[in-house]
């Protein structure tokens, strides 16, 4: 079994298309978020994964990702309870 590790994946986007887009590829590897900033815990394959996946969607001359390993010797710490993002099945734009 691989070894998870924890990176940070980061978006700017200038499409909104695009933008709909890479949040819900993120949603699929993340633990957590904060607009568009991610926590995921990634075996190497999902890694990999992760940013195929990704540059299918990204448009390399207008967009920006970034895909951060945090240094594994430092001990993890977290507050709260990680909850798997959920959106309502509407919205509502008024």
């Amino acid at each position: 079994m691989s070894q998870r590790q924890l990176f940070i994946a980061a978006y700017d986007v200038s499409s909104d298309l695009r933008l709909r887009e890479a949040l819900k590829v993120l949603k699929g590897y993340a633990s957590g978020r904060q607009k568009s900033v991610f926590e995921c815990f990634l075996t190497d394959a999902e890694r990999c994964a992760l940013l195929s996946e990704v540059a299918t969607v990204l448009d390399a001359v207008e967009d920006r990702f970034l895909l951060l390993r945090l240094e594994p010797r430092g001990k993890v710490r977290v507050r709260g309870k990680g909850l798997k993002p959920v959106d309502p099945p509407w919205f509502y734009v008024g």
